[in-house]
Formats: structure tokens, C-alpha cells, sequence
């Protein structure tokens, strides 16, 4: 895991709708979406400091402690002679997880220090050489069958440790690379993950970690992915197997590897449509530090959980193990009230969204984002009625009148037990009344539990939910004109539309094919029902523009431009600080890719410059992805804003634009953890591509 970063707490995601990737198939994944809640285990030779390294001794420190102290590898691996967890007990542990509601379990074989839990034949650097002495893995793998949860491997792709693995840190002075051969640590990785495989049993899931490093691409990805897949066809894999897939997997049109994406520290605003899993720690370290008391509370975690559950994700909650081996009593009393609230409530968290078992797509809940002023709602299709649903109505915010509003929902209720509180003492049959395009509950005198009181409702078919027609088009701007498509998931509606900027009403024009523009236009569309309106109405504006006219340079020569800057301390957050770092280099290169301009491990960017060959007019799409910042600007416009520190992410622009030669200018900063910069466009209409040096020139 990366070290935590207060920015990733800021990202903001729009849902899209995404059919699983063909490689995700549902057989291997539906034990792990019938979980929807995990633990993560963060263990190894970083427990012993505990967090706290120096002198004076810092106590910021977590599982990263031999890079951010900087500790030299021969002082680091004496650690091994203090590491004896004498009070580790895998059956302990296991039962805390299971007792918690979680049904699976993710623990580290190996994090970046490159110290492995196991007992492995490929190194001696493993808890065999401490006076341990025992196979943590084999204990953990053998106590998760013997109370039914399912075992997960970590393995980290980054290693500090390995003589091959590359790069080095920039301040480690006591090794030389120029032996290393990455080839060969690949090799090291391939036979420690077939231990990992054939040694233990069934594995249920493969997490991969620190892949963001240079050497590692796509094509490795891919290629460790097969490996895996030869010794183990259903062990589930994460997207960290390669480096494509902005925001940790959730950008799905950068794509991404293994079967499902992988927030880290924060949960995303709507359901992305596939299979993901937020990873979470419960104060501010992944690793033991024992001076971290900001511990979330149990009302947090449990929410965190029901909200991950309603946009049809996993939570893979974190503890961090003392150099005793013992869960840190804060995370026990936590898991304990989890697993309370669990204990009466979990059939509301475990299965739900499990539509895609009957061939549709993972949604979350039905309602869109801030639908339930109150809470949230999970769902299940009813076994017995292949049509009707069950909702799990999760109020945090009990309302003070007794009325619990369920806006904007057609559906009637269905069967004996039609609505009821989940748990506590008042087991009674809840009256729903309906107020026109609302269902109302009407509750109990006092919640069932003051952290999430849930109202299970039955409701025949499928949610009927008044949410807006969809309105898409290829871009919001065109130059001559553009059809606009407008529609509706939902049954026995219809969709009507405007273009003059008033509201559809029943006589408005009914959609039967895509709406062709030729000027501005303000589009709004809403569904009818028998003469009535049962939606929001939806819009969005066109523009007509004029493409953007060529440039004429007195002369063009291939390549680019740059100017390459480095700083010595401190991160910035944005490319507009680069222009007073120090400039180190001033060259021509033949594209974008990072390779031409010699990348550095941190606190370096690079800002290029110069002439983009338009081969026909039309409207034309650009994609940024990097990690960390970067924009992108054609003549004094900017494009894409890709500005401000984060894990790989790719951001989308339009603009206009005429046959010939056009300015450009991207400006790209890498702080650490990572270093990736990609600059694709398209005309609209054709597929994205990898911005060329056919396509690129600079005036001399």
C-alpha cells in the first residue's frame, strides 16, 4: 500500500455503466460479491519499531518505515532478530474477522520491505530466519477452512529488498543497480506466487500492490495474470496486476486488469457498474504504529460498510498487528461492535446486488446518489419470485415524525411480511401508505439501533425508480451537427423531449430515434406514464462551434520540445509551480512518452511544447492520464485538467479544430510513488490512440 495521502480522501467519481470485463466471470467472483466485507491484514517486520524510528525518534512511521526513515537495508534486516510474535494466534484472529460479519480475509505475504510471512524457498528473508520459526501463512490458511472464511494473498509487486528488483530509492547509497536485472525478479516473483499457490491450499484471492513503479507495464500485467490463471483458473485477482486502469480501476475507459477495481481510502459517490472493493484502515497507518490512536468510530465503520454495500462494492477493512502478533485492542472493540450490528442486520450487507447471478448488470442501489435524504438502501432479488425485490432501507437519521419518505418510487408492496424492521424487539408488520410518487413507512416510537436502524420492504418486480432519462451524445460541442440519444432503462415509460428550454410535458415530442441538432440547443427529457410525468427531468446543452483555424509556422521540424525541472524537498500541487523549479535540461523529443526524458524516481516534472497535425477538421477528443498532475492546452485554451496530486487518473476534453497545425502544450509533475504520463486523442467517431511523433513538430 501506498503511504496515506489526505488528497485521495478528495476524489470525486461519476458513475457509468460498464458490463463486466469477459475475464471476470461470474462463477469465480460470486462467493467474494455474497461476502461484500473483508479483513486486511497489514504484518511484517515493521510491527517491531511500531511506528516510531530516530533520534529523536519520529512515531509517523507505518509498513513504509524503511523508505520514509530511510533506513539502510543491512539495519533493516537486523529487525529479523527482533521479530517472535509469541502471541499470534491465527484461529484468534480468524474468529475476530468471522464474528465481525467479514467473510474473507486478505493478509500480506510479502509488502514492499520485500520480508515474507512464509515459509519460502526462494529466500532466506522470510519468518523461517527470525526465532519465530513458524509459517504464518500455513496457520492463517489453515484456521480460515477451519471456520469457514476464505483466504486471500497479498504480494507486493514493488520490493526494496531483492538485489534485481529496480528501481532503487533515491537515497539508498550502500547498493548499486548496475548488476540488477528486473527479468530475474520476475522470475523470483513468478516462483514465490506458484508457493503461494500450490502450498496452501485453495486461495480465494490474489491481491497484487505496488505496481506503479516504472518498470512495471500492461504487458508484465498481463503476463503474470496468465501465470497466476495456469496454477490457479479461480483465484480472483485485483486491477494492481498492471498499471492500467486510472483511479485504481474505476476509470474504465483506461482500462484495467484482473477482475475488479481497487479504491484505496476512500469510497466512490456512485455505483462504477462492475465489481470494485474500497480498501480501508481504521486510523491513519496500514502497519502497527503504536502511537496512532485516531481510530474511526464504530458508527463510521459500520456506515462506511452499508454505504460500500449500496453502490454494489466490497470493503476490505484493515488492522495492523502488534510485534506480538495481537489485533490492537482499538481495532478489537471495533470489530465486536461491527459484528453486533452485523449479528442482526448482515442479510441487509451480505448478497445484496447480486443481480448479475440472473444476468444483469452490478448496479448498487436502485435509488441514484442523495435519493434518501436519511440513508441508504440495499437490495436483493427475491429467490422464490424471479421478479419481485426485497429493499433493505438503512436510516441513519431517524425521522423525527415517524413518516420514513421513500421518494420517487412506483412500485406496490407484496407479500405477508411486506415491510418490517430487519431487528430489535418490535418484530410487528410496518403500514406503508403511498403519497403520489412516494412510499411511506410508518416506524416504530424508537430507531432498532442508533447506528443504522434497517426497514426491510417488499416490493413487487423490479424497482420502479423515478429517476431521468439518460441523454448521451459523442461530445457537448459540434461544428455542423450532431444526433443526441435519449432513453430510459425503465419499463411502460415513454420519453418525451424539448429543445426550446421548457420542461416536456404529455404533448411534447416522443422519442422514436436520436435527435439530430444543427444549433444550440438546451435538450430536456423526462418519462411519462399513462399521460402523467414519473421522472425528474434530465438536460443538457449543446453548442455549436467554430473549429479553432489553423497555425502557419514559417517552418516545422518533428519532435517536441521540453524543459525538464527538478526540487529537492516538498511536494507541489500543480504544474504552474514547475516554472520555478530548477530547469536541468532543455531538449527535443520525439513524443510524449516519459522514456525520451529520462524519468526520476520523485519531485520532477517536465512542461512540452509544440505543433499538433490535425489531419481533418471535425471535433476531437483528448484523454491526459498521469500520475501525478498534468494539463493539456491547444493555442492559449486549456483542454484537460488533470492538475493536482494523485494516483494514475485520466481526464477527458473536446475542442474543435481545423485541418493543419495547431499549438500544444502539456505540463506533467511527479511527486513520488509513481510516474506515468499518457496523451491520447481521436476525431469523435474513431478509436483513441497514443498522440505520435507523425502527429507531433515544433517550430525550429
Amino acid at each position: 500500500m501506498r503511504p496515506i495521502r489526505a488528497f485521495a480522501l478528495l476524489a470525486v467519481f461519476v458513475a457509468i455503466a460498464v458490463t463486466l470485463p469477459a475475464h471476470a466471470q461470474p462463477d469465480r467472483m460470486a462467493w467474494w460479491r455474497e461476502a461484500r466485507f473483508g479483513m486486511f491484514i497489514h504484518w511484517g517486520l515493521y510491527a517491531v519499531p511500531g511506528g516510531e524510528w530516530g533520534s529523536p525518534p519520529k512515531t509517523d512511521h507505518g509498513e513504509w518505515i524503511r523508505t520514509t526513515a530511510q533506513i539502510p537495508i543491512d539495519e533493516y534486516d537486523r529487525l529479523r532478530e527482533r521479530f517472535n510474535p509469541v502471541k499470534f494466534d491465527a484461529d484468534a484472529i480468524v474468529l475476530a474477522a468471522k464474528n465481525a460479519g467479514m467473510g474473507y480475509i486478505v493478509i500480506t505475504t510479502k509488502h514492499h520491505d520485500g520480508f515474507c510471512l512464509f515459509d519460502s524457498a526462494a529466500t532466506d528473508f522470510d519468518v523461517m530466519s527470525t526465532p519465530f520459526k513458524r509459517d504464518i501463512m500455513r496457520e492463517m490458511a489453515d484456521a480460515c477452512r477451519r471456520h469457514g472464511v476464505k483466504i486471500g494473498w497479498y504480494y507486493s509487486i514493488m520490493d526494496w529488498h531483492h538485489p534485481d528488483y529496480l528501481p532503487r530509492r533515491d537515497w539508498e547509497k550502500d547498493r548499486t543497480a548496475a548488476e540488477a536485472n528486473f527479468n530475474h525478479y520476475v522470475a523470483y516473483m513468478k516462483a514465490q506466487l506458484k508457493e503461494l499457490l500450490t502450498n496452501y491450499g485453495d486461495i480465494g484471492v490474489l491481491w497484487f500492490d505496488g505496481q506503479w513503479e516504472g518498470n512495471w507495464n500492461d504487458e508484465r500485467g498481463k503476463d503474470l495474470e496468465a501465470y497466476v490463471r495456469s496454477i490457479a483458473p479461480n483465484v480472483i485477482i485485483n486491477s494492481r496486476v498492471g498499471r492500467a486502469g486510472g483511479n485504481y480501476g474505476l476509470d474504465a475507459e483506461s482500462g484495467m486488469l484482473g477482475d475488479y477495481a481497487t479504491p484505496e481510502q476512500f469510497i466512490p459517490d456512485a455505483s462504477p457498474g462492475f465489481d470494485w472493493e474500497t480498501c480501508m484502515t481504521m486510523n491513519d497507518h496500514w502497519g502497527y504504529n503504536r502511537a496512532d490512536e485516531n481510530f474511526k468510530s464504530t458508527t463510521t465503520l459500520v456506515r462506511m460498510l452499508v454505504d460500500v454495500a449500496s453502490k454494489g462494492g466490497n470493503l476490505l477493512l484493515n488492522i495492523g498487528p502488534t510485534e506480538k502478533g495481537e489485533i490492537p485492542p482499538e481495532s478489537v472493540r471495533r470489530l465486536r461492535g461491527i459484528g453486533a450490528w452485523m449479528t442482526d442486520n448482515g442479510d441487509s450487507v451480505r448478497g445484496v446486488d447480486m443481480s448479475i447471478a440472473v444476468g444483469r448488470q452490478v448496479r448498487g442501489s436502485p435509488f441514484p446518489p442523495g435519493h434518501l435524504p436519511w440513508g441508504r438502501c440495499t437490495s436483493r432479488i427475491m429467490p422464490e419470485v424471479v421478479r419481485d425485490t426485497r429493499l433493505y432501507l438503512h436510516i441513519f437519521d431517524w425521522p423525527k415524525d415517524g413518516r420514513l419518505v421513500i421518494p420517487g418510487i412506483s412500485n406496490t408492496t407484496t407479500g405477508e411480511q411486506a415491510c418490517r424492521m430487519l431487528a430489535g424487539q418490535d418484530s410487528r408488520l410496518l403500514i406503508v401508505q403511498r403519497d403520489e410518487n412516494a412510499l411511506i413507512v410508518l416506524l416504530p416510537p424508537q430507531p432498532a439501533n442508533d447506528i443504522d436502524s434497517v426497514v426491510q420492504i417488499d416490493i413487487s418486480g423490479e424497482p420502479d425508480i423515478a429517476v431521468p432519462p439518460v441523454i448521451s451524445a459523442a461530445a457537448d460541442i459540434f461544428i455542423d451537427s450532431l444526433p443526441v440519444t435519449l432513453a430510459s432503462e425503465r419499463d411502460n415509460v415513454e420519453v418525451r423531449y424539448t429543445l426550446d428550454g421548457t420542461d416536456p410535458v404529455p404533448t411534447s415530442p416522443l422519442v422514436m430515434a436520436p435527435v439530430v441538432i444543427d444549433r444550440a440547443r438546451e435538450v430536456r427529457a423526462a418519462c411519462f406514464r399513462d399521460g402523467r410525468r414519473v421522472s425528474p427531468v434530465a438536460t443538457r446543452e449543446f453548442n455549436l462551434v467554430p473549429p479553432r483555424p489553423a497555425y502557419v509556422p514559417a517552418a516545422s521540424e518533428r519532435g517536441l520540445k521540453c524543459h525538464i525541472h527538478t526540487w529537492e524537498t516538498g511536494d507541489i500541487q500543480s504544474v504552474e509551480e514547475l516554472i520555478s523549479m530548477q530547469s536541468i535540461a532543455e531538449q527535443v523529443v520525439p513524443d510524449f512518452s516519459l522514456n525520451a526524458v529520462q524519468p526520476r524516481e520523485k519531485h520532477w516534472g517536465v512542461r512540452y511544447r509544440g505543433l499538433l497535425r490535425v489531419p481533418r477538421t471535425g471535433v476531437y477528443e483528448f484523454s491526459v492520464g498521469s500520475d501525478d498532475g498534468s494539463r493539456l492546452w491547444i493555442g492559449g485554451d486549456l483542454v484537460v485538467d488533470n492538475d493536482k496530486p494523485h494516483s494514475f487518473k485520466a481526464e477527458l476534453g473536446v475542442y474543435a479544430l481545423t485541418e493543419g497545425l495547431h499549438p500544444i502544450f502539456v505540463q506533467f509533475f511527479e511527486n513520488w510513488g509513481g510516474c506515468a504520463l499518457s496523451v491520447q486523442w481521436r476525431q469523435i467517431g474513431h478509436p483513441m490512440r497514443a498522440l505520435e511523433p507523425a502527429d507531433l513538430a515544433h517550430e525550429p
